[in-house]
């Protein structure tokens, strides 16, 4: 029979308390002071106003982030939870205010963030009828949503608001959405305090750890002749930075990470030899297909890091840490899973491995790299055509910022570049949208990073194309004063999608030439100086401008039209079949 490990039982203690009488609304506002919710990402509306009219009393404890968008609201609260570790919470109205939620609902939960979102309803008796602004937000959500649930009488919003904070916040974090109608907002009640929730019956946060598992997976990794450690966000989720940089030096094991992996190991990490999947590192992507066992570690085997399933590792035996039962076996077979928690199971497992030397193992990951540097990195680092590269920029912020920024990232080929190249020496230092690839998701993000992470440097990095989805935001930012350095690469086009017709369309470029606005005259319109280059000579006098500037800064680099981001793994390949050109 397996020995199994649990946390110790905790009981949640009250004194009992004298009850006030006081609105919902004020019940929600409470419940946010309690779990030290002090910044919020909003757009008011018809439907949330009595929150809104209570959170009139409560400014000076409630910073309250008027965005321009609901949209940007849900990604400034990603971006917030990223770069601080805290839960994110987002108010919004009903019906068009809620729907438009959804994209970041949807992000949020492929990327495990940590949000609690808190939209207004019309008065409950008004449900069901096709009121003004009325959606059923409830079943529009439950796909996007770890946890979803509407309050139709005040007295339920304490439980319920930290029943919400627990389930957002515990585990493997996700978006909770409460849906308040408006009788319940303005209705008072008798109120005896808020209490945190610490215990769901039904809920279970961590799995039990099996210490026979942790066995079993020792076992199998001290008799490994070349092992492979895959890691992913898990690790940043799970504070558990310093227990995998135990674990690989230990065993001396190669590492690679996965796109929200990146800083949870140090870029310049001897034993990091760099990103997998489509546009992963030659060698990490190849050798996948040779280790003899791959300890992947809170990662979810998508399939940008797996390409074809049926020729990914299977020669390997696999171990697999993660916090979600329902990822172990979901796409890749475990050879021996390891569930609960990594900041938990990690240094157990540190403990029963052997100290081992894989330097010929490891020198294959070298000599990949080389091969790789000769035929990608040195052009796209070092070119000699005239024309600026992505990766060319990304290296001169890297000498700037000496890897202390927080990079921020849209969606496309300057994020895969960012992930390339930009060097980190701290974690959640790299944000961006993995699951979803949410084009849009930089400039809001940006944001709400900023407000996470006040004392550090964070630079947007975004395309022409994603830009123009949320660069509304700049009103954001002009009415708070956030100090965002924003750094559009723009090659005219939306660069990825034209680099698919190019490669595996015959370069039909069917609506990929994008045309954009004067950036810097649009930036000057919100008072947001800027400055737009061409010639490399350039470069970094004016990215050392944007980075001492004082407060937010536009800086436009534009960039070859036709470069491509490689390695790639063509969609419907084996990761050992990754091109270099």
């Amino acid at each position: 029979m397996d020995t199994v490990i649990t946390a110790p039982n905790k009981t949640a203690t009250s004194t009992p308390k004298p009850t006030v009488s006081i609105s919902g609304s004020q019940a929600v506002l409470d419940a946010l002071l309690a779990e030290n919710a002090t910044t919020i990402f909003g757009y008011p509306g018809g439907a949330i106003m009595p929150i809104y009219d209570a959170l009139y009393d409560y400014t000076n404890q409630i910073k309250h982030i008027l965005v321009r968008h609901e949209q940007g609201a849900i990604h400034a609260a990603q971006g917030y939870a990223r770069s601080s570790g805290k839960t994110g919470v987002v108010f919004a109205t009903s019906g068009p205010g809620a729907t438009n939620l959804v994209t970041g609902l949807a992000d949020a939960m492929i990327d495990s963030t940590p949000l609690v979102c808190i939209t207004g309803q019309v008065f409950a008796h008004l449900l069901g009828t096709d009121a003004f602004q009325e959606v059923d937000v409830i079943n529009i959500t439950t796909p996007v949503t770890k946890w979803n649930y509407q309050i139709t009488d005040a007295t339920e919003i304490p439980h319920v608001l930290a029943k919400a904070f627990f389930i957002a916040g515990t585990g493997r974090p996700g978006p909770v959405l409460i849906d308040i109608t408006k009788n319940a907002q303005l209705q008072k009640f008798e109120y005896s305090g808020y209490e945190k929730c610490n215990h769901i019956r039904s809920y279970r946060p961590k799995p039990i750890i099996r210490k026979s598992y942790i066995e079993e997976a020792a076992k199998v990794i001290n008799e490994a002749k070349k092992p492979f450690v895959i890691f992913g966000q898990g690790v940043i989720l799970g504070k558990a930075e310093q227990e995998l940089k135990a674990f690989i030096e230990k065993g001396n094991f190669p590492a690679a990470w996965t796109v929200l992996g990146l800083s949870a190991l140090p870029t310049e990490h001897p034993l990091n030899m760099g990103m997998l999947g489509m546009h992963g590192n030659y060698g990490p992507n190849v050798l996948t297909n040779e280790c003899d066992v791959l300890i992947a570690v809170g990662m979810r085997f998508d399939d940008r890091v797996t390409g074809r399933l049926d020729k990914y590792a299977k020669q390997a035996k696999v171990i697999h840490l993660d916090i979600d039962p329902a990822e172990i076996d979901k796409n890749v077979q475990t050879t021996v899973p390891v569930w609960g928690d990594c900041k938990e199971t990690l240094p157990m497992l540190t403990q029963l491995i052997q100290p081992n030397n894989h330097t010929a193992w490891i020198n294959r990951f070298r000599e990949y790299a080389q091969q790789e540097y000769d035929v990608v990195i040195q052009n796209e680092l070092n070119p000699t055509s005239p024309i600026m590269t992505m990766g060319e920029v990304i290296k001169t912020l890297n000498e700037l910022t000496n890897g202390d920024a927080i990079v921020v990232t849209d969606v496309g080929q300057h994020q895969m570049v960012a992930c390339r190249y930009a060097k980190f020496n701290q974690s959640k230092s790299n944000i961006t949208s993995g699951g979803a690839g949410t084009m849009g998701f930089g400039l809001p993000a940006a944001i709400g990073a900023k407000f996470g992470a006040p004392n550090r440097t964070v630079v947007a990095i975004i395309g022409d194309g994603g830009f123009q989805m949320t660069l509304q935001e700049l009103g954001t930012i002009m009415q708070f004063n956030v100090d965002v350095k924003i750094l559009i690469l723009n090659n005219e086009f939306l660069g990825m999608v034209r680099q698919w017709q190019q490669l595996f369309h015959d370069k039909r470029y069917s609506f990929v030439d994008i045309t954009s606005p004067n950036f810097v005259q649009l930036a000057k319109a919100y008072h947001i100086e800027g400055n737009s280059i061409k010639d490399r000579s350039q470069l970094k006098n004016a990215l050392q401008t944007m980075l001492n500037h004082k407060g937010s800064y536009l800086l436009e680099v534009m960039v070859g039209k036709e470069n491509n981001v490689f390695p790639m793994v063509p969609q419907g390949c084996s990761v050992a079949e990754i091109r270099l050109q």
